[in-house]
Formats: structure tokens, C-alpha cells, sequence
């Protein structure tokens, strides 16, 4: 319990630091478009079961795989989507953190 809520909790301060450092003039509309990116997770609703604290979301989710992660680092380069890709990106990561405490 401990780890989904410090997961959690993360998903909402790390958008806001990197908003703050990246995109500087207008953080808090960044910060909120970053927060937006978190509906990636309504791909969970197509599995079984829906929440499962021991399942690793990268590479089992559809849009955690390894191809959607590609696609957001590239859309990185198009600046009109480079809020959001950024926020994808800081979700997947922080997704790959939580794999990665699972082990511990």
C-alpha cells in the first residue's frame, strides 16, 4: 500500500517539478496538460483484473508497450505535442520505477 501511494503521489509531484524546470513561463498549464496524460491509464480497464499491485505495467498495458513508448519519445520532437509527450514520458517512467521497486 505503502508503494501505490507514494507511486501516486509522484505521478502528481514529478509533472509539476519538470513543468516548473522545463517549461518555465507557463508551468502550471503545463503542469495540468501533463496531469491530463494520466488517462494513458484507462488502458488498465482492458485487463483482468482491472488493478493488480504485483503486475508490472510496462509492456502489458497496450498503451505501456514499448512501440507507444517509442512514439512518445518521438513526439518529443513536435512541438505542439511536446507537453504531452513529455508528460507520457514522465508516466512511463515513473511506471518503470514502480516495476522496478516490486523486486525489493
Amino acid at each position: 500500500m505503502l508503494r501505490a501511494s507514494i507511486h501516486m503521489i509522484l505521478h502528481v509531484v514529478a509533472p509539476a517539478g519538470v513543468a516548473r524546470l522545463l517549461f518555465a513561463k507557463g508551468w502550471v498549464r503545463a503542469w495540468f496538460i501533463m496531469l491530463a496524460t494520466m488517462l494513458v491509464d484507462l488502458d488498465h480497464l482492458l485487463a483482468r483484473p482491472v488493478f493488480d499491485p504485483n503486475r508490472c505495467s510496462l509492456g502489458f498495458h497496450p498503451l505501456h508497450t514499448w512501440i507507444a513508448i517509442s512514439v512518445y519519445i518521438l513526439l518529443t520532437a513536435v512541438p505542439r505535442m511536446r507537453i504531452i509527450a513529455v508528460g507520457l514520458i514522465i508516466h512511463m517512467a515513473l511506471d518503470g520505477l514502480d516495476c522496478i521497486w516490486m523486486t525489493f
